[in-house]
């Protein structure tokens, strides 16, 4: 019977105990865990507190973990709008354990690896590691510029390119590019992609450049590494944990993470990465519950002294007719109030006064106190129709929400 916490990986009993050790071994969080007297079962982690970002990163600076066999590499994300979040892994990046369940690539494979590459970003030397099992051909593209795509896709249509991956917000305005000059892809069979949802835009113009592609994607983060997999008969928002992840949903929908890998260097005991799920029946018929993921929880800020649901206001926003992306940056000034600035890149086929009608939508919402506040001062609000939302130059990787501070 599937109880709360449940896996059926081997050791898994003794793997969170050995982590539970290790963190009761940290001076700063041994208090935390001091109640905790034995983990005879997995259903005893209900009696063990959750884990956050700060958390984590408190327990990694005193381990320092060290790999059994290979290097141990160090990787962080995040940033952007808070402190990165670390994540320690040995060579090989845990990625046997993905191949077993996930096989979009094989030896025939020309594979296009677009993530960022450089710093501590890890996906691009994470899909490396994929592709290195597949006995794929590689190409490693990193980051590129808009000035050099059209060269790019003109070299992936001679070479018969059949895979591509990056995060959405990467892939987006590639293939978008790709339509606009009428150029056809025809060998492209799967598109990869890791660290952000997907992007429905993406379902609009693969049809038109790559009949034959379908999305495969990744669900995860650094801390966690790569928790569930997803594949073109699944969902979008729908994944398939791995045998080394105990998956749990508590109170509010969050989802918490416990660490099932013997030899895993992230000490990850009920881990909370803000996300929000639920167990659902996929739609691609593997049996067994799988995880949907319902968006962040933690997406709200303060306001001009209210709470703004970022994730609220640009569903809001999605919903304007002609918003093809949109983002939501919030400037604080010394001298005077916050103000909020929504950008929208706008869909093919958007039709003239793309702004108005997002601010109109927005004010006329039913989203609470930000819109009230909006009313008070009407400059409080600026939606701007751009090319390009902000974007980490190094990964290309889009927040939803930038916060600023002006001097």
């Amino acid at each position: 019977m599937t109880t709360e916490f449940f896996s059926a990986a081997p050791l898994a009993v003794a793997t969170v105990a050995d982590t539970l050790a290790k963190l009761r071994s940290v001076p700063a969080l041994a208090d935390r865990y001091a109640d905790i007297v034995a983990l005879d079962s997995l259903e005893d982690l209900v009696h063990v507190p959750v884990m956050r970002k700060d958390d984590l990163n408190v327990a990694l600076e005193h381990l320092k973990p060290k790999a059994q066999h290979g290097a141990t590499w160090t990787f962080q994300s995040g940033g952007s709008t808070g402190s990165p979040k670390l994540g320690y892994a040995p060579t090989g990046l845990y990625m046997a354990e993905v191949y077993e369940q996930w096989k979009p690539l094989g030896p025939d494979d020309l594979f296009v690896n677009a993530w960022g590459a450089g710093k501590l970003w890890g996906a691009h030397y994470l899909m490396g590691a994929y592709a290195d099992l597949t006995g794929c051909t590689g190409i490693g593209l990193g980051a590129i510029n808009r000035g050099e795509y059209d060269a790019w896709l003109e070299f992936f249509a001679d070479r018969g390119v059949t895979s591509i991956g990056g995060t959405p917000s990467v892939l987006r305005p590639i293939i978008g590019r790709a339509r606009e000059l009428g150029l056809k892809l025809p060998d492209l069979r799967s598109v990869l992609w890791l660290g952000e949802a997907w992007n429905p835009g993406l379902d609009e113009d693969l049809p038109a450049v790559a009949p034959r592609a379908r999305r495969w994607g990744l669900f995860g983060s650094t801390e966690t590494w790569v928790a569930g997999t997803n594949t073109p008969q699944c969902a979008d928002d729908t994944w398939h944990p791995l045998p080394s992840q105990l998956v749990h949903i508590g109170a509010d929908q969050l989802i918490d993470f416990t660490s099932l890998k013997p030899h895993g260097l992230n000490p990850v005991l009920r881990y909370q990465t803000g996300d929000a799920g639920e167990w659902v029946t996929c739609t691609c018929g593997v049996p067994g519950r799988a995880l949907r993921v319902l968006g962040r929880r933690d997406g709200e800020v303060k306001f001009r002294g209210l709470l703004l649901n970022a994730d609220a206001l640009l569903r809001e926003v999605a919903g304007v007719p002609g918003v093809s992306q949109s983002q939501l940056v919030l400037t604080e000034y010394p001298a005077r109030g916050s103000t909020c600035e929504v950008l929208v890149v706008p869909a093919r086929d958007a039709a003239d006064g793309l702004a108005a009608r997002v601010r109109d939508r927005i004010l006329g919402s039913a989203f609470g106190g930000p819109s009230s506040a909006f009313h008070r001062d009407p400059e409080a609000l600026e939606v701007r129709v751009t090319d390009a939302l902000i974007h980490n130059e190094r990964t290309g990787k889009v927040s939803p929400l930038v916060q600023r501070r002006a001097t």
